[in-house]
């Protein structure tokens, strides 16, 4: 399983949603290691093999702006169960 975690330079929340990862994962023990991206991207971001966990069935954005939709943890949860059941 691939977990990526996407954030713009200097986003607030970028924090936040890294904590939110990290206590998903291990609420679920799944032990892999989150890869961090700093850049041009939607922030934050964070990808469950390759698929963003707030619009699974659509595009993930692109360009470095501040987010509305921010990662949840039932969304992020329900990213990594069907990933792992997939």
């Amino acid at each position: 399983m691939r977990i990526e975690l996407l954030t713009a330079p200097g986003c607030p929340n970028a924090a936040a949603a890294k904590q939110t990862l990290t206590d998903c994962l291990s609420a679920l023990s799944i032990d892999v290691p989150i890869i961090e991206r700093i850049g041009r991207y939607p922030s934050p971001t964070v990808l469950v093999n390759g698929i963003d966990v707030m619009c699974p069935q659509g595009k993930t954005p692109i360009g470095d702006a501040c987010r509305l939709d921010l990662p949840t943890t039932q969304r992020i949860i329900d990213a990594l169960r069907a990933q792992r059941t997939g």
